[in-house]
């Protein structure tokens, strides 16, 4: 075993990886930045009152101490054309106009101007004596699993594994090329897809890697809570390094210089990166663009890790994504290695 091309080559691949501080930090250091900045910004605390400009004249006065003693509201007196322009800049959700009707000026594109419209009226009416006719009360509920860092972190770890295959794997291949190395290697006894595998292997063995460190990190500072089987979250994990690597090496197969991959690669990963809800849901997007989401691999392999982690889904929930995410990586390494070429 020790003598295999196969596993010289991937053990080369390995010290050339680890021995690069770039790469070490996008794989570790990267993702838990990132994790950590939004995490940060988007914790769980008491929601943010919401602005409202009582546009001052006669009544302003009233309105403005109603206003003022809800704490939903953080309420200002300003004049008309200063208020226009804090609505214009979005300083304010909405503008109260005094006066009999009560006008509220407000943006309905913008949902916290549809809740700042409706806490300021909902504040003026009881203040006119409004009376509710049942009693009704409040039970605020937060719970792990359904916070925004509770759905961040599969998306995280899922552009990490397919930004890894990609750049990882189609820009050295390339970058190797281009320096005239890979003609050495045609000499070795080695087989055309040993050389291949070793990118693949290496990219798995760092899966195993990366996962503990991801969510630990995640588990420890923020709490975050695996519902669903580890077991399936890191076999999912490993068909996406997969998949990614497959099309790492699709896409290096034929690219001669380093700039010809590097316009490749983000021409494959811009789409997904946008579309594929690392960062907010792809449900975002209109339904005409719900089928071509739901057919990129980042999409299949983000929905799946969320369905483990955060709904303790089983296989046979993930398993279209799974099938997906398996069907690229055959596909993709079995197209690369056939047009793959050494110069």
């Amino acid at each position: 075993m020790t003598r295999s091309p196969l596993w010289l080559l991937t053990l080369a691949r390995l010290r050339l990886y680890y021995r690069e501080p770039g790469a070490l930090f996008w794989s570790f250091g990267f993702p838990i930045l990132v994790s950590l900045a939004l995490g940060i910004a988007f914790r769980n605390r008491p929601p943010e009152p919401v602005a409202v400009a009582v546009v001052q004249g006669t009544g302003a006065d009233a309105i403005y101490d109603v206003l003022a003693s809800d704490q939903g509201i953080r309420a200002s007196r300003l004049d008309d054309a200063a208020a226009a322009s804090a609505l214009r800049l979005g300083k304010v959700a909405v503008v109260v106009v005094p006066g009999d009707p009560v006008t509220y000026r407000f943006d309905p594109m913008r949902p916290e101007s549809r809740l700042g419209r409706a806490l300021a009226d909902d504040a003026v009416q009881r203040a006119a004596g409004r009376t509710e006719p049942a009693h009704v009360q409040d039970a605020m509920v937060t719970e792990p699993g359904g916070r925004y860092i509770d759905f961040l972190v599969p998306g995280i770890i899922g552009l990490n594994i397919m930004s890894s295959g990609m750049w990882g794997i189609g820009y050295v291949i390339v970058e190797t090329r281009s320096k005239k190395l890979l003609k050495r290697m045609v000499a070795t006894p080695m087989k055309r897809s040993h050389f291949l595998l070793s990118f693949v292997l290496m990219r798995l063995f760092f899966v195993f890697i990366e996962l503990p460190v991801l969510l630990l990190f995640a588990r420890f500072v923020f709490g975050v809570t695996m519902h669903g089987s580890i077991a399936l979250f890191t076999g999912l994990s490993v068909l996406g390094a997969m998949a990614f690597a497959g099309l790492g090496l699709l896409v290096a197969s034929r690219a001669q210089n380093t700039t010809t991959v590097g316009g490749l690669v983000n021409l494959v990963l811009m789409p997904m990166f946008i579309f594929s809800g690392v960062f907010f849901s792809s449900a975002n997007f209109p339904d005409v663009m719900q089928p071509f989401i739901k057919a990129l691999p980042l999409t299949a392999l983000n929905d799946a890790l969320r369905a483990v982690m955060n709904e303790g889904a089983g296989f046979a929930a993930v398993a279209p994504e799974a099938a997906l995410l398996a069907g690229l990586a055959v596909v993709t390494f079995g197209v690369g290695l056939k047009i793959f070429r050494w110069s």
